[in-house]
């Protein structure tokens, strides 16, 4: 193979979810979804692969035509050392020009917001998926749940009668 050259992903391969913001898909209702590389340091690649992270709390924020992952904790990696990283800095996303504009220009409006739904192990690149989302109200919450509750009694039903 030669060099520089990136290799592909064999087909069917999907990327491993390393950390799953389930509260996201809870709160608000996903209106577009993203795929973006995110800029780590080796410590905080270390502790992502085993899976210590946690996006509860993490946002994406616009500053000067640039989009940071904020509020997600990375934990320390023990046999970094010295190295240590600051477990909830702000992260560099990786996105194209116009996917920032596009993204920043849309959570600009009122009751609009960029969560991260995963953090992906896509072969040696820790990408994270982005979401343009709208906040649900309590009785959307609530319909959510209860057709939730419908769906499982139904698939009940359907295990029975066969």
């Amino acid at each position: 193979m030669a060099r520089g050259r990136r290799r592909e992903r064999p087909r069917g391969a999907e990327p491993k979810v390393l950390a799953r913001n389930r509260r996201a898909r809870h709160e608000y209702e996903i209106l577009e979804t993203e795929v973006a590389g995110l800029q780590l340091t080796g410590s905080e690649v270390k502790s992502a692969r085993e899976g210590r992270v946690n996006l509860k709390e993490a946002y994406v924020r616009f500053e000067g035509g640039e989009a940071f992952l904020v509020g997600c904790h990375i934990s320390p990696y023990e046999q970094a050392g010295y190295a240590q990283h600051d477990p909830v800095r702000p992260r560099k996303l990786l996105l194209h020009k116009r996917q920032i504009e596009r993204l920043a220009s849309k959570s600009r409006e009122k009751g609009y917001t960029v969560v991260p739904l995963a953090l992906l192990l896509d072969g040696n690149w820790i990408k994270v998926e982005i979401a343009l989302v709208r906040g649900k109200q309590l009785h959307d919450k609530r319909e959510t749940l209860r057709r939730r509750a419908l769906d499982r009694e139904a698939e009940r039903a359907m295990k029975g009668e066969l």
